[in-house]
């Protein structure tokens, strides 16, 4: 993988960049749809490559280790292949899924047991098996494996599960090193800097996650609870540590005003599955701000979704055939909601790197926070 570093504003950290991977180029900052299970819910690939623009997205190891499970992916020949999907794909390693199953997992220094959510047979994770699932997997992208504390927790917690996280990170780097990929393009591994909202923390790890030296690195363990200021305070302070030519993923973030104001402080990569779950329960982003569809009010609406909006669905269907979906609870509905929501996201990140190279990113950030953040 390779990172090019091709413009930042002058009055903010935002960057403008490149990213080349053997399965294509993603244009930074970006946004990565969530497809969890090899699939972005409701969402056909060819909606993803066409019509939403999506340059990556993003699978979950520890749902593909469970199903369809590993045989049936390294017999399909990779992710890629099993999903139909050639564009650049990232994996997370399972780690936010160890925080998100804590009442049925139990973590030591070798890695962590837990209860599979759908039989529950009990499965084991530990650093080295999460690059080996992920390797099978096939990702472009793969992530170290980590843990990540719950918000708020105590100090010694945080800093105690920052420490084992490096610990893993130490062996996630040598067994990557040590492997090869199974279905002959190249593969990259991302460190994670942990240490939840503790300054000193975070600090610490993100030297640590530099010096390691790998070709990009993430920020996790933020977007669980805790305040908005402190997740930027919190941004701004790793993007300062992480090293500028390589690129900066901000793991689970987040809301549309959430992702421009962290362009602002320096990161290039995104991923939530707020768009798309939101999409489903009807609340659509738009431009103008957000709209719950199934209210009232749009019943004999027959605007567009978004007047501005790049997606074909904002010109082809109209609020009030959209509401009606939802109260007919016909599933036609959540998909169309769900191809805005991504399509808007991507548009929100192509504006911004226009922006950013046009040299007047803070200044039309500014201006459009207020009015996509605003209830319709």
């Amino acid at each position: 993988m390779k990172f090019e570093l091709q413009h930042t504003d002058s009055a903010s950290s935002a960057r403008a960049g490149k990213i080349t991977t053997d399965h294509g180029e993603i244009l930074t900052p970006i946004f990565m749809p969530v497809g969890t299970v090899a699939s972005v819910k409701t969402v056909h690939q060819h909606e993803l490559r066409d019509d939403i623009k999506a340059q990556i997205i993003l699978g979950n190891t520890y749902h593909l280790y469970l199903r369809p499970g590993m045989e049936t992916l390294q017999k399909a020949g990779g992710l890629h292949k099993f999903m139909s999907w050639e564009r650049p794909i990232l994996t997370d390693s399972g780690g936010y899924q160890v925080y998100s199953l804590a009442a049925n997992r139990k973590i030591t220094e070798e890695g962590v047991t837990f209860q599979s959510h759908i039989d529950g047979s009990r499965q084991f994770f530990s650093p080295e098996s999460a690059m080996d699932v992920q390797r099978q997997i096939g990702a472009d992208i793969i992530m170290a494996f980590d843990e990540c504390p719950p918000y708020p927790c105590e100090k010694r917690y945080a800093e105690n599960s920052m420490h084992m996280t490096h610990r893993w990170l130490k062996r996630c780097c040598d067994h990557f090193d040590a492997t090869e990929g199974y279905y002959g393009y190249s593969q990259t591994l991302f460190p994670i800097v942990q240490g939840s909202v503790y300054k000193d923390l975070r600090k610490q790890s993100a030297e640590y996650i530099a010096s390691m030296d790998r070709e990009g690195n993430a920020i996790g363990g933020l977007s669980v609870g805790e305040p908005h200021e402190m997740l930027y305070e919190t941004t701004e302070l790793v993007c300062g540590i992480l090293p500028s030519d390589k690129p900066r993923y901000l793991m689970g973030v987040g809301t549309p005003e959430n992702i421009l104001e962290c362009i602002g402080l320096g990161i290039d990569m995104f991923d939530c599955v707020m768009p798309t779950r939101n999409a489903r329960h009807g609340l659509l982003y738009t431009w103008n701000g957000i709209l719950n569809i199934k209210n009232q009010k749009w019943k004999q609406d027959y605007s567009p979704l978004d007047e501005t909006g790049t997606s074909y669905v904002d010109s082809t269907y109209n609020k009030a055939y959209v509401r009606h979906l939802f109260q007919s609870k016909e599933m036609l509905g959540m998909q169309i909601a769900s191809i805005h929501n991504l399509a808007f996201y991507l548009d929100l990140v192509t504006k911004a790197r226009e922006h950013i190279l046009a040299g007047d990113f803070t200044t039309w950030k500014n201006s459009v926070i207020p009015k996509i953040k605003e209830r319709l």
